[in-house]
């Protein structure tokens, strides 16, 4: 047996690795992507184009006005969207303003040196010179992309939720999270995160701190012009739950306008007391930590505030076992 340890070997080409990890699609697949890209092939005839990058990636933009968003995404996101387009696709059309998502074919990272080479195309053209607005965002890792990627357009703002900062393991050994993706190469170009944004006017953090490895990676994120956003007790759920709390679009807004602040968030934020999914989510919480006082006022809160049967009936169920406690106890000497 060898005596070399894995973190020894040597780092496997991204292209390969992605081939390995998401092998090709079968034949049916490939005819139903193909129609897909044609249709995304129309969508940008007039006002951008749709290309493939590598192998495992393609870009996709439109040119509508001076704001651009910048947006990463995989294939089975995007499709698994209304009209199978990307998230800031609807976002980027209802504002008028012009958007550049870069796709890819499952978990990649876009740790591949293609991709590498488009942002250095865009670079050598000047191409965020054009825009007077430039907005990166992505969430997980694509929000690690955003930040990544954001140093080639000085100036630019990110929004990341849930970002990483690095998978390399010197320097998050601790995040066990992305076993598959620890045999990318994220000690290269574009890699090191925090370090990318130095250039940016601002980076907004949205993170849930109550998740140990989301908060250090949010903490690797030092710049000064970084912002913390906290969302507690949302976890990996954070994109999803601020869509369908109808929040997500006015935060990058606010954020491509200059003026998500603190306070600008925490009002969006406010939203999760009449989310069903969140308040759930405590409820069990607080029933998994053997807390009836806490699961009690949660559900009081939730039913003054809201028509909601599940909390009123374990309210009931709590002040019953309260009284039988109560009843049971037995008499002070």
């Amino acid at each position: 047996m060898s005596d070399v340890s894995v973190t020894e070997m040597p780092l496997a080409d991204p292209a390969s690795l992605a081939r390995a990890v998401h092998p090709a699609p079968d034949a049916a697949t490939a005819t139903d992507r193909a129609s897909w890209f044609a249709r995304l092939e129309d969508i940008t005839e007039e006002s951008g184009y749709f290309q493939t990058v590598g192998t495992r990636h393609w870009a996709l933009f439109i040119d509508e006005s001076p704001t651009l968003l910048v947006s990463f995404e995989s294939i089975d996101q995007a499709r698994a969207r209304p009209g199978q387009m990307p998230l800031a696709h609807g976002i980027a059309h209802t504002r008028g303003w012009s958007h550049l998502c870069v796709i890819s074919d499952g978990e990649t990272w876009y740790r591949d040196p293609a991709v590498y080479a488009y942002f250095d195309r865009l670079v050598d053209d000047a191409f965020f010179e054009d825009f007077d607005r430039v907005v990166f965002y992505g969430a997980g890792p694509a929000g690690y992309a955003a930040a990544a990627f954001a140093v080639t357009a000085p100036g630019s703002t990110v929004l990341a939720l849930n970002p990483l900062a690095t998978l390399a393991p010197a320097q998050a050994g601790w995040d066990k999270r992305y076993a598959s993706a620890r045999r990318f190469d994220f000690t290269s170009r574009y890699g090191y995160a925090p370090d990318m944004v130095d250039g940016t006017a601002k980076m907004h953090v949205i993170h849930d701190p109550m998740v140990p490895e989301m908060a250090m990676h949010a903490a690797l994120f030092r710049a000064s012009h970084a912002v913390p956003l906290r969302a507690r007790h949302i976890g990996d759920r954070l994109e999803w739950a601020l869509i369908h709390m109808g929040v997500l679009d006015g935060l990058i807004v606010a954020a491509a306008e200059d003026r998500l602040t603190q306070t600008v968030f925490a009002k969006a934020w406010r939203k999760r007391r009449e989310f069903a999914p969140y308040l759930r989510s405590l409820l069990d919480m607080a029933a998994a930590a053997g807390r009836p006082g806490h699961e009690a006022m949660i559900c009081r809160s939730v039913t003054r505030r809201l028509r909601a049967p599940r909390f009123r009936r374990r309210l009931a169920e709590l002040m019953a076992q309260q009284a039988q406690d109560t009843a049971e106890k037995p008499p002070v000497q």
